[in-house]
């Protein structure tokens, strides 16, 4: 069919009443410069058309307005008609004078297909229309397109008839009501004899799939046609607007339609992808879409420089094997070159190349198994095997590939009838097999291979003890300088329990090894010793360190030497070992204190009760005079409870040091915990004739005072202080005394503060007591003694006379502030605090303390200052996590109340802090294991911690009672500053 042309009427007018687009369903419409016909049907006369009135000898206002109303009232009439029209049709009525095809090329009104005549059902005003007498412009090309659009209509009508059909009738189920009330009559077997539905509308799709016609784009079609027409005009394009290519530039003027090249090249791709992605038979995807999208991320392109380097590789590789063809590396090294480039059949192709150059090479063989499959692979290991039956390499890589034990086996077995003294084929064979097969293919392999000693000791291993010493014997005739044979031997003896074999056995070792020149150095020894420690052989342990760890040691080195060997060996978790050392060393240094004070520390963390108990004893009776071990070994009994052994161990150290104050001490001590009063002050009364110290009489004085004897406490400090005038200690609790247990008179009270001034005098170097006479000035006022403000000005002196008497002393500087703040001047504390950072920088008490009493807004400021000048003071580190406390910051403050207790285990306060910071911010379980640790510190200094324990009312307390006591107070004192 040749291409339509819409054919164009040139010249003529337009007919009456003729409104463009109205038999499409279009409504009139008019402008003010375009006044004309808006109406569907125009009157007979023509006497409606202000066109024709309009276009003669002139126009007029009135009648313009006359015309323009009537139009307007027309157009609202014609809308109202076209919407009912609408509604009831949706292609609308066609209007008067209509004529089918008349606007498609039809010759005249009315001479379209079906027409009676020339003018038929054509208004007589139409007769004269421009179209009148043009019947000689009507071909052929407008009778085809007549008849295509015929078509179409008739096609259209049917559409149309086929959905009023489908409308009018009743329902679908009204339509099968009959059938359906045939199926009553269906018996179970004819409905158990329909078939399954198949899904044959798809199998019906698949099967036609090659008639199937997919649509070019418009972009496709336009590059071809604009193809064709470039190769019909030889190269030169005739239509305007496309791009033209003259000697390889593109022509001014012309453009290139980019887009379309685009969407043609993604519509083929997409065709592409949809015809790989689908199975014709069965129309199921065969392509993961997530792995195929996966493997293309994968896929690494390569770089021109990447390329390069492998060019260059192949290059000089073929290079290396053109000049010496013989050398296996330079194949593997081509061969690897092509598998990193990706191409494995040339690098399969080239390794199998070089097995044929190089049959000889068993690298060469090893790495063309690896590339190729295993099915291949076996039969390549399978080739090199034969050309080579001596590569142990090629048994073992071919035992790899299998993958049962039966197969493994197989071969294995023929590459030890090929290799009977191979000890890697024997130990592969030897790991697939039972203990019973195992123990038969290990009485071959000794026979085959005696030099091996790891099969000697795994035979030995599984044979019974008669067979074992048996296989030993023969393991040290053929191997005499392997001192292994010798300790596995000693190691079957003490499984047996034959102590006194192991150290024979030992001790003959090392002489045959000797004898043999074997070298064996004190450090191998030791490890061996480490290593029988740690299978299970103490007893074989302490044997080789008692005849191996003096050999090359001086004299004069060897305790130095030995607690170092010791040291390193517990450092290294070998405590049997340790203790072996330590054992020899004291045999031969029976009266060394220090290497008695390392056993008895080993046996307390390591040991047992009895363990200590057995050493504490040989210390005793080594080192009688040696107050220690005698109060360790009581101390221990009367902690297990054993009051009355302890009370023994006391009476012999009495035997054996008379003159001893500890040993005094600690007979007192454990009458006095245990409620013998009596019984401790007669043991004190004979100190104080046998052994008098100053210690002695201030133990009597306080055991009077905590019985309530409070004159015959003063009696005792008396005598005690007429002896011993420069005991402070004596001193400081007389003023205690008299000051806070006796009644708190104006005697009692000028009797403490004489106690106070005669310590002074003959300690001014003692701070504590400056401390205690100060605060007993500054409490004068509560006793009604006089005025407050005279007593700070009595302590702040005092304090002041104190500094000049110990200058740089952070202490007594502490004191002074603290009374300032007491006293409310918080200015002058201010000032005191800077002075004594100025003469004391160095001080953690101090920087603790002014971190503690700054405002809020400098306490971190003030934390940073102090960690700079004293990053290792636990005072310091415990007010910084105070402060992190404080700002809920758990997990800082819990590290740095750590590090306090870690750096000094001794300082009470810190660990009070601590489990109150646990109370109030962990768990139980992070409370109990504190508590725990505290108490295995056994803490005794710090400023709350002591005020606590040295309570008179507290003597009874353990640790865990005082720091319990320590820690509720400060959260009390937490809460009221809240």
């Amino acid at each position: 069919m040749s291409s339509y042309k819409p054919r164009v009427r040139v010249g003529g007018v337009q007919p009456r009443g003729y409104i463009p687009g109205l038999g499409r369903g279009a409504a009139g419409f008019v402008t003010q410069s375009d006044i004309g016909p808006a109406t569907g049907r125009p009157s007979a006369t023509g006497d409606d058309d202000p066109g024709a009135s309009l276009s003669g000898t002139g126009s007029r206002s009135s009648e313009l307005r006359a015309a323009k109303l009537q139009m307007q009232k027309m157009q609202k009439e014609q809308l109202a008609a076209a919407a009912e029209e609408q509604q009831q049709n949706p292609f609308g009525v066609a209007p008067s004078g209509y004529v089918a095809g008349l606007g498609r090329g039809a010759s005249s009104y009315g001479e379209g297909k079906g027409s009676d005549g020339p003018t038929a059902g054509v208004n007589p005003e139409m007769s004269g229309s421009m179209f009148a007498g043009k019947e000689d412009q009507f071909d052929d090309d407008d009778d085809e397109a007549d008849k295509i659009y015929d078509q179409i209509d008739d096609r259209i009508k049917k559409r149309h008839k086929k959905n009023d059909d489908d409308s009018s009738g009743s329902a679908i189920s009204d339509q099968f009501r009959d059938l359906k009330q045939q199926l009553a009559t269906v018996t179970e077997d004819q409905w158990a004899a329909i078939p399954d539905v198949g899904d044959y509308s798809l199998r019906h799709k698949q099967k036609r799939r090659e008639d199937v016609f997919t649509p070019l784009t418009d972009s496709l079609l336009e590059s071809r046609s604009h193809n064709n027409a470039d190769a019909t005009a030889g190269g030169q394009n005739t239509m305007a607007g496309t791009a033209q290519v003259v000697d390889g530039t593109l022509t001014a003027g012309y453009r290139t339609n980019l887009s379309g090249l685009a969407e043609a090249r993604s519509t083929v791709m997409t065709m592409s992808l949809d015809k790989m992605s689908s199975d014709s038979a069965t129309g199921q995807t065969v392509i993961d879409p997530k792995g195929y999208l996966t493997s293309l991320s994968n896929t690494k392109i390569a770089s021109a420089a990447e390329v390069g380097d492998v060019n260059k590789a192949r290059l000089l590789l073929k290079s290396v094997r053109d000049t010496n063809p013989k050398h296996g590396p330079g194949w593997i090294a081509a061969a690897r070159v092509e598998e990193a480039a990706g191409k494995t059949a040339q690098a399969r192709k080239l390794i199998m190349e070089g097995c044929e150059i190089c049959p000889d090479n068993e690298d060469v063989w090893l790495e063309a198994a690896r590339l190729h499959p295993i099915d291949q692979a076996k039969t390549i290991l399978a080739a090199a095997a034969r050309r080579m039956p001596t590569c142990v390499k090629v048994y073992l890589r071919a035992a790899d590939l299998e993958n049962h034990d039966f197969a493994k086996k197989a071969v294995l077995r023929k590459a030890l009838e090929a290799n009977p003294n191979s000890v890697t084929l024997w130990k592969a064979a030897i790991d697939l097999e039972d203990a019973d097969d195992a123990r038969v293919l290990l009485s071959v392999a000794v026979e085959k291979v005696p030099h091996s000693i790891e099969i000697w000791l795994a035979l030995a291993r599984l044979e019974s003890y008669e067979n074992a010493r048996k296989v030993l014997n023969q393991a040290r005739k053929h191997l005499p300088t392997e001192r292994s044979i010798w300790i596995a031997a000693a190691k079957l003896e003490e499984s047996q329990r034959h102590e006194e074999m192991v150290a024979k056995i030992v001790d003959k070792a090392v002489r045959s090894l000797d004898k043999h020149e074997a070298i064996v150095t004190r450090v191998q020894w030791l490890k061996e010793a480490e290593a029988a420690e740690a299978a299970g052989a103490p007893l074989t342990s302490a044997a080789i360190v008692k005849y191996t760890v003096g050999r090359g040691v001086d004299d004069e080195d060897r305790q130095r030497k030995w607690s170092d060997d010791a040291n390193g060996a517990l450092s290294r978790g070998a405590i049997a070992t340790a203790r072996a050392i330590l054992a020899h060393s004291l045999a031969e240094f029976p009266t060394k204190r220090s290497l008695w004070l390392q056993a008895v520390d080993l046996e307390r963390k390591h040991g047992s009760a009895s363990s200590l108990d057995e050493v504490l004893a040989a210390a005793s009776e080594r080192l009688p005079r040696t107050e220690i071990f005698w109060l360790v070994r009581a101390k221990e009994k009367w902690l297990a409870g054993d009051v009355d052994t302890s009370r023994s161990i006391l009476t012999e150290a009495f035997k054996a040091n008379p003159d001893s104050e500890p040993v005094w001490l600690a007979a007192v001590k454990l009458e006095w915990e245990t409620g013998e009063i009596h019984r401790a002050r007669v043991l004190l009364t004979r100190a104080r004739e046998r052994a008098p110290t100053a210690r002695i009489y201030m133990k009597s004085a306080l055991l009077e005072r905590e019985c309530g004897h409070l004159d015959e406490a003063i009696e005792l400090l008396e005598e005690g202080l007429r002896k011993y005038p420069t005991f402070a200690k004596m001193y400081m609790m007389g003023g205690q005394i008299c000051s806070g247990d006796l009644v708190k008179d104006r005697a009692n009270l000028d009797r403490a503060r004489q106690f106070y001034q005669r310590g002074l005098q003959n300690c001014p170097k003692n701070v504590t007591l400056w401390g205690l006479a100060g605060q007993l000035e500054e409490k004068v006022a509560e006793f009604g003694a006089g005025s407050s403000n005279a007593g700070v000005t009595k302590a702040r002196s005092l304090f002041e006379l104190a500094r000049l008497k110990n200058p740089s002393n952070p202490n007594l500087w502490l004191e002074a502030i603290r009374l300032e703040r007491r006293a409310g001047n918080d200015k002058l504390a201010v000032s005191l605090m800077a002075r004594a950072l100025q003469e004391c920088p160095g001080s953690g008490r101090l920087l603790a303390e002014n971190i503690i009493t700054s405002p809020r807004v400098e306490q971190k400021s003030k934390s940073a200052a102090a960690i700079k000048k004293c990053p290792d003071d636990p005072l310091v580190i415990t007010a910084v996590a105070s402060l992190f406390a404080s700002e809920r910051k758990n997990d800082k403050a819990r590290k740095w109340f750590e590090r306090a207790v870690v750096l000094d285990p001794d300082q009470g306060d810190s660990w009070a802090k601590l489990y109150a910071f646990e109370l109030n911010a962990g768990t139980a379980e992070t409370q109990e294991n504190v508590k725990e640790r505290c108490v295995q510190s056994e803490p005794k200094h710090g400023e709350l911690w002591c005020q606590e324990s040295k309570d008179m009312s507290n003597r009874q307390k353990t640790t865990a009672d005082i720091l319990d006591a320590v820690s509720k107070s400060m959260l009390e004192k937490q809460q009221q500053l809240n």
